[in-house]
């Protein structure tokens, strides 16, 4: 009886240890991938041509490489830890500005945007890069293709 339930507990083992290491079907993060598939979605829902892309692109991979540098500098306030009510204060108000400077820095660029390529396909490029993180949040990003 004792062969036969550890026959069966290893036997289990195996098999949940091969479904846990089914990683042959998925593909790794890829930060340039994910960088240029982005870029090919805003280009074909945005209706970008060639050389808008061109203009587009630089101008916007800035601000969020700006905007990335602003949500390392929120992730560091979210991990601390305040004990006293003046260390959670300044941390509460820290956490306003790091805000206020995240919208800033949208506007700026966004204006910056906006006179490079049309008004309309600003709108349509924004909403279309929300749009793909939304998709890539919704299929898991290093899934195996469906």
């Amino acid at each position: 009886m004792k062969k036969i339930f550890f026959t069966v507990l290893f036997l289990t083992a195996v098999v949940v240890g091969v479904c846990a290491q089914d990683k042959g079907n998925r593909r790794p993060f890829s930060p340039e991938r994910f960088q240029a598939e982005m870029e090919q979605f805003i280009v074909r829902e945005a209706c970008l041509s060639p050389s808008e892309a061109a203009a587009f692109f630089p101008v916007f991979n800035e601000m969020y490489r700006r905007q990335r540098a602003v949500f390392d500098r929120m992730r560091c306030l979210d991990k601390s830890n305040p004990i006293t009510d003046a260390d959670c204060r300044r941390v509460i108000q820290e956490r306003d500005k790091l805000d206020l400077e995240l919208k800033k820095l949208q506007q700026k660029y966004h204006n910056k945007l906006l006179s490079i390529v049309s008004d309309k396909k600003v709108f349509q490029a924004l909403k279309a890069e929300s749009r793909f993180h939304r998709k890539m949040l919704h299929k898991g990003w290093g899934d195996k293709k469906k």
